[in-house]
């Protein structure tokens, strides 16, 4: 059975994410509230909670996943940034946008995208989510919680734990949490493109 930790949203206790944290430690795959929408993560030089995220998921190596970051400066040494880029990172982050970037050479091979050697970048707004970063010490792996033959991400806690009870080590609730994935920008190309339309507005990037 998944374990289940209840934090306070403003004010998580470091007691409940530090048992959440030993779980990741432990080669385990969490259910995660973001700014946008639940999310599956897992440590990112784990292998075997890679894969089972992805089992989880029914996602194949070509699919990209994303790293969560705590701030920009994390996302410097996993993927390659110009000026232009990094303003519009400053403007999207913290936020509810997933940012492609070009892959740098600290990212592990199964994670990149293996054509493009892209990576998907993220810096949610969300506190507790940071916390249990923090307290990692490490960007997590991550990809929005929707199930196989499903188009909407999971959003209620108790629902996540009784549906993925044997496939997930643990769930964090913290308050309500939307129930709509990030906007995925595109910076790897040559201008700036909108993949996904999601609950982060282009707009707020300079974008149409």
């Amino acid at each position: 059975m998944a374990q289940y930790f209840s934090v306070h949203p403003e004010n998580p206790q470091p007691r409940l994410l530090r048992q959440a944290v030993a779980l990741l430690q432990a080669g385990q795959v969490l259910a995660v509230p973001t700014d946008s929408s639940y999310a599956l993560v897992c440590q990112l030089d784990d292998k075997a909670a890679a894969d089972q995220l992805r089992t989880i998921r029914g996602l194949d190596e070509k699919q990209l996943l994303s790293l969560i970051c705590r701030d920009l400066s994390e996302l410097a040494s996993y993927a390659r940034v110009d000026n232009a880029q990094y303003r519009l990172l400053k403007l999207g982050t913290p936020g509810p946008f997933t940012f492609i970037l070009e892959a740098s050479k600290e990212v592990p091979r199964r994670v990149s995208h293996p054509q493009r050697k892209t990576i998907g970048l993220r810096v949610p707004d969300h506190r507790a989510l940071l916390e249990l970063i923090e307290l990692h010490g490490a960007p997590l792996l991550a990809t929005t919680l929707i199930l196989p033959d499903e188009t909407e991400p999971l959003n209620d806690p108790d629902e996540i734990r009784d549906r993925l009870a044997r496939l997930i080590g643990g769930v964090i609730e913290a308050g309500p949490c939307p129930s709509q994935g990030s906007t995925v920008i595109d910076l790897s190309g040559d201008a700036p493109e909108v993949l996904r339309r999601g609950l982060g507005d282009p707009a707020l990037l300079g974008l149409a």
